[in-house]
């Protein structure tokens, strides 16, 4: 009789391994699964936000579609983006700054691929600028402009030195985002 019980004790102690492993298994697919899942999902958000911005450290550049007038060709736009610039401002009511993202409009491509050679100066020199202003200076429209047009003059000065206030290669500038903290 005693020999009887242990077959089946030991029959109880092996059974529940068994489901164990199952449920290790089960568990595991259901990770794996779920890592493939996420894998794809960033594969393609981040293909997709490549795609819109370029890679960083670079310069992008649009060719905005125009329609045509019946009296003459009109030449379409061509829009360079810069990278997000993130300054401090000059201190008023404590820590403040400044993020920004600057489009600019160009006569034509070779001024965008100009911009591309001149990027490190051109950051250097528009950070500069920034970190000079007040948050009080640039809250307002005419603060916005202001700086449009110094930033315009600045990156016109790097292309072409000595040109006038308001000529050269660089048309508008244009703030695609502009945060003060």
């Amino acid at each position: 009789m005693a020999k009887d019980a242990k077959p089946e004790a030991e029959e109880v102690v092996v059974a529940p391994p068994k489901k164990s492993k199952k449920l290790i298994i089960i568990i595991a697919a259901a990770v794996v699964l779920a890592l493939l899942v996420g894998g794809f999902g960033a594969f393609f958000l981040l293909k997709g936000r490549a795609a819109q911005g370029g890679d960083e450290g670079e310069v992008t550049i649009e060719k905005a579609k125009v329609n045509k007038k019946k009296t003459g060709k009109e030449a379409a736009p061509v829009y360079v983006a810069l990278d997000q610039f993130t300054v401090n401002l000059v201190p008023e009511n404590g820590d403040q700054f400044l993020q920004i993202m600057i489009s600019v409009e160009v006569e034509n491509l070779s001024v965008g691929e100009q911009l591309r050679s001149y990027t490190p100066k051109l950051r250097n020199n528009v950070m500069m600028l920034l970190s000079g202003k007040k948050a009080t200076e640039l809250i307002t429209k005419e603060g916005k402009e202001t700086l449009a047009d110094e930033v315009r003059d600045l990156i016109n000065e790097i292309l072409e030195p000595g040109v006038k206030a308001g000529e050269g290669p660089i048309r508008e500038v244009l703030f695609t985002s502009f945060i003060i903290q």
